[in-house]
């Protein structure tokens, strides 16, 4: 495998990972509870998740080929209203991740150190998408500490659960050596 193949592979990876992480965030929210705002400044995981299917549908729509911000995106309506349901969400949610995994899975390996625009500023492939994995992983870690907040003890935890480190290690470790 070569090197841009092996950047690909783990992006689409490392995207997989993050949008698990507020796949199984959501999953365990009402739909009050996915509108819900800790203060009026801040956003409800629903905001995030119209502004992050947003970013992801402009960003990721004719990646190679226009820029980025595209000219219908309208990012201020992102942060404004919310959807009607929770099904309405996580279409939104869905809608965006799948823009983001087509683009991805269609990159070839010469396509790595292409340049592409991102708001009339230059950006080769490979920079691009870690902006992106940067951006959506700020963004669904808003959503985690959001989801924690509502659900406080009822939150199922989404990594090691406290006091279990040495024994999610003894595990991982037991694991290696029978593989």
């Amino acid at each position: 495998m070569s090197v841009e193949e092996l950047f690909l592979s783990n992006s689409l990876k490392e995207f997989q990972g993050i949008k698990k992480l507020g796949d199984l965030t959501m999953k365990q929210l009402s739909y009050e509870e996915l509108v819900w705002q800790p203060t009026s400044e801040s956003n409800s995981i629903a905001i995030i998740v119209k502004h992050l299917s947003g970013n992801m549908i402009s960003r990721w729509t004719d990646f190679l080929t226009s820029d980025g911000e595209k000219t219908w995106r309208n990012r201020d309506l992102e942060f404004e209203g919310t959807y009607s349901s929770k099904e309405e969400i996580l279409a939104a949610w869905e809608k965006g991740w799948d823009v983001v995994f087509s683009a991805i899975q269609n990159l070839k390996e010469d396509d790595i150190l292409k340049t592409i625009t991102i708001r009339g500023e230059a950006h080769f492939v490979l920079q691009a998408i870690h902006r992106q994995i940067s951006h959506y992983g700020y963004h669904i870690g808003q959503i985690v500490y959001v989801g924690k907040q509502v659900k406080n003890e009822q939150f199922t935890s989404l990594s090691i659960p406290r006091g279990q480190s040495e024994q999610y290690l003894n595990e991982k470790l037991k694991n290696v050596k029978h593989t």
